[in-house]
């Protein structure tokens, strides 16, 4: 089956420099809003509050609606945890990337639902500095009523191309999602990485995150 290897490592240089002024781990805490709980979960409960990725990025697009009015989303990704496999296609943290043409900049903007200490605070939280806006961020932005298929979803159609061979092999094995926008189709697509990263990947499957459709696997 084809798959877009180059495309996606074109897309993992971009990123890179996207988010170049964005990559520190202090919290802006002026930006920031509590999560709220799914499945019944409540703050004083310990257990972590898991994340599908559409989930994360409702809460996060309103944390970027209020840092500007025409943020757009250029880059969504879990983040790997020993609280979850993400097989359920959740995570337990979630950073997003958003631009803004009128402010010139970029914003990193985390959904947390850990209360592990080494995991960023638990709510929406702004993370680190203003990045700078170039032509890389005009690119990767997408508009958010793209974003129609869920992680939940991606990971299932993913199981018929190749991942439930590989939860055979390792039932344990963890999985990683990635929403980038795929620049042939002008449409953000989902990379489901049976791995924690691309680099010790397992396998890869490439979704259409507005139709839902198959595009590619890999190993």
């Amino acid at each position: 089956m084809k798959f877009y290897g180059p495309a996606f490592a074109l897309s993992i240089i971009s990123v890179a420099l996207l988010t170049a002024g964005c990559n520190s781990t202090q919290n802006n805490s002026n930006e920031s809003t509590p999560a709220k709980p799914v499945s019944g979960a409540s703050p004083q409960n310990k257990e972590p509050v898991l994340y599908t990725g559409q989930e994360a990025f409702n809460r996060m697009m309103g944390l970027a609606l209020k840092w500007s009015r025409d943020a757009q989303p250029a880059r969504l990704e879990s983040v790997p945890t020993t609280e979850t496999t993400g097989q359920n296609g959740k995570s337990a943290v979630w950073r997003g990337y958003f631009a803004s043409p009128s402010r010139r900049s970029t914003k990193t903007i985390v959904c947390s639902g850990s209360r592990r200490p080494d995991a960023p605070p638990f709510g929406v939280s702004a993370e680190g500095s203003e990045g700078a806006y170039n032509a890389d961020a005009a690119n990767l932005a997408f508009l958010p009523l793209l974003l129609k298929t869920d992680t939940d979803k991606a990971f299932e159609i993913t199981l018929q191309h190749g991942g439930e061979a590989i939860l055979k092999k390792n039932a344990q094995q963890p999985i990683t999602y990635l929403l980038l926008k795929d620049r042939k189709q002008n449409v953000p697509v989902w990379y489901v990485i049976y791995g924690t990263s691309e680099k010790d990947r397992k396998g890869i499957s490439v979704i259409n995150a507005t139709t839902g459709a198959f595009v590619s696997a890999s190993k």
